[in-house]
């Protein structure tokens, strides 16, 4: 087996287990925090909101600093670093006797975050740059299922092991990947750069700064739209569903179906930018993504949420893979790591602040109106990606054509 393909599934594996880490905890953050002593339901809301949204924070902020780290001392030093933290940070959330070791293990898992910036990078300049958008559709489907699974594997658990188990269960998983990253991936590493430049500086040496801002805010859009849905998903299954047994299973399939759609269209939708251009699929994606949340607010029972939570998976599988492809196409090798890392935050950001922002809408206009705000914003987000990055993109192509034929 090739080097790059080998290090693939190593990373695949890693960073679906490392997000399944940071973001199982939001259906089990509320049982975690009564059973840890807190009694009164309107603190246990507000300690499980800054428990859940203060690891995305901190991980906002590190994930460039470890960024910088890859390209001065290789991207498997910090895999390792960040597997084997997260595997002891994780599986110390077991044992936490009260909700303030829990919220500052919670804090100390964003700090030590980083195995999927390590990995993208890794992936990003290891392999054959014909299959280079295959191979990071592939990896996206690891951190959008991770991210999307997670609460649904952290409620099943919950009931098979309870709470404390899912803890060391996921601890254990990350040792797992600690270990078949030291043993299996390899990592041919030659430091390009002495200097330390501050960020000015590394957009200064970026060829096109704004197509990278672009990427950037798309990023945080692509998870802010999956995210948005997740604080009302129960309310509004239940005001939809006839039956109300199991509403807790049926929010996460719901939740879920997305991610399960990421993992089978993510790759062919990478292979077809390879051949098409990412900056098609990605203006593709955002304008059927931003027409598939619609018909959402309209639904009549939780199957049709389903459906379009699963055709909304497909519509935007394309996206992460596509925003990181371009991303290496245009950024210096030796600033590979930072600018990753960067588009990390943006990740991040985009998670705690759909989270948030969904919560807000639903109770200060009603739930419909959350549907129809990420659309718009999906929506948006597409106009400035055409006039940004495909525009600009399309008259590149023309003009190297026109050279060629000149030639």
């Amino acid at each position: 087996m090739k080097i790059w393909k080998r290090n693939l599934i190593v990373c695949w594996f890693g960073t679906f287990v490392t997000l399944i880490g940071m973001s199982q905890i939001a259906p089990i953050m509320p049982l975690y925090i009564k059973q840890l002593g807190i009694q009164n339901t309107g603190l246990i809301e507000q300690i499980s909101g800054v428990a859940f949204g203060v690891t995305f924070i901190v991980s906002a902020i590190f994930s460039p600093i470890w960024g910088y780290a890859a390209d001065k001392i290789g991207r498997k030093p910090m895999l390792l670093r960040a597997s084997l933290g997260m595997s002891i940070v994780v599986g110390s959330m077991g044992l936490a006797q009260n909700v303030y070791q829990l919220i500052g293990l919670r804090i100390l898992q964003g700090v030590i975050t980083g195995y999927s910036t390590a990995c993208t990078t890794l992936i990003a300049t290891q392999t054959e740059k014909k299959h280079a958008g295959w191979a990071l559709g592939v990896l996206s489907t690891a951190s959008v299922s991770g991210s999307l699974l997670g609460p649904l594997l952290g409620g099943y658990l919950d009931e098979i092991l309870g709470l404390k188990f899912t803890f060391f269960l996921t601890g254990g998983l990350m040792l797992v990947a600690f270990t078949a990253t030291l043993l299996f991936v390899k990592e041919e590493f030659v430091p390009q750069e002495k200097e330390v430049l501050s960020t000015k500086e590394i957009w200064r040496k970026l060829p096109d700064a704004s197509l990278i801002t672009t990427m950037f805010v798309t990023s945080f859009v692509l998870q802010l739209a999956y995210y948005s849905i997740e604080p009302i998903i129960t309310v509004y299954i239940t005001q939809i569903s006839k039956n109300l047994n199991h509403i807790a299973l049926i929010s996460g399939m719901a939740f879920s179906a997305s991610g399960l759609a990421s993992i089978i269209a993510a790759p062919r939708l990478g292979k077809l930018s390879d051949k098409v251009g990412a900056h098609k699929i990605i203006l593709g994606a955002l304008i059927v993504a931003g027409i598939i949340f619609i018909p959402q607010a309209f639904v009549k029972n939780p199957w049709q949420l389903m459906g379009l939570r699963f055709m909304l998976g497909i519509a935007t599988a394309g996206l992460a893979p596509s925003i990181n492809t371009l991303i290496k196409k245009i950024t210096p090798e030796n600033l590979t790591g930072r600018i990753f890392g960067f588009n990390m935050s943006a990740f991040y950001l985009g998670t705690f602040g759909g989270s948030i922002l969904g919560g807000q809408i639903a109770a200060h206009l009603g739930i419909k109106y959350v549907f129809f705000i990420t659309s718009t914003l999906l929506i948006l987000n597409a106009i400035w990606v055409y006039k940004k990055v495909f525009t600009k993109l399309n008259a590149d192509s023309k003009n190297k054509e026109i050279s060629k034929q000149i030639v």
